[in-house]
């Protein structure tokens, strides 16, 4: 019983541990998300894939699996506007290359909209049935729905340890 008890706060402090970092980098992130005026809509356009090449990242496995293969190869779906404007659009397929050489083969279009960053002479893609309004809200939610569920666990585990210290105390004063 007694190691069930150390595993189970050892658990809890990873878990302690996660919700702070969840909730202040939501916090960050809710801070620097655009307003939806910080977007100009350049329309739908419809993209075909053009290129499937391999990119190395960091696995996020843990263990063993980490250790022996500290980087995946996923596999990034290069798409480009068939208008000629020379938007793009990079869709990561996942570590199955079958999977990304299949979309390239097929050669089906996709449709996305561009919303142009003027203040960094960039741009981002979304989805065609979305629109700069919809995205920042999404993103919002997004982040709320993290920091939330964070600030949520923090609340009880507060409360947990607190009750639990209470009763520790009560009981050490009718010894």
């Amino acid at each position: 019983m007694a190691k069930l008890k150390s595993i189970a706060f050892a658990v809890g402090i990873m878990l302690l541990i996660g919700a702070v970092l969840c909730l202040y980098f939501s916090l960050r992130n809710l801070s620097s998300i655009r307003p939806a005026s910080a977007y100009e809509d350049m329309g739908v356009h419809t993209f075909v894939p053009e290129e499937v090449y391999p990119v190395q990242r960091e696995n996020h496995a843990t263990g063993r699996q980490k250790r022996n293969y500290p980087t995946t190869t996923v596999y990034i779906v290069r798409y480009r506007a068939e208008d000629g404007s020379g938007y793009q659009y990079k869709y990561e397929s996942g570590s199955v290359e079958s999977t990304a050489q299949n979309i390239l083969e097929t050669g089906e279009p996709i449709e996305r909209r561009v919303l142009s960053i003027p203040d960094e002479d960039g741009y981002i893609t979304i989805g065609a049935d979305e629109t700069a309004q919809t995205y920042e809200t999404r993103q919002k939610r997004t982040y709320w729905t993290i920091a939330g569920v964070s600030a949520a666990y923090l609340l009880v585990w507060l409360a947990v340890n607190g009750l639990l210290l209470y009763k520790r105390r009560k009981a050490g004063e009718t010894e």
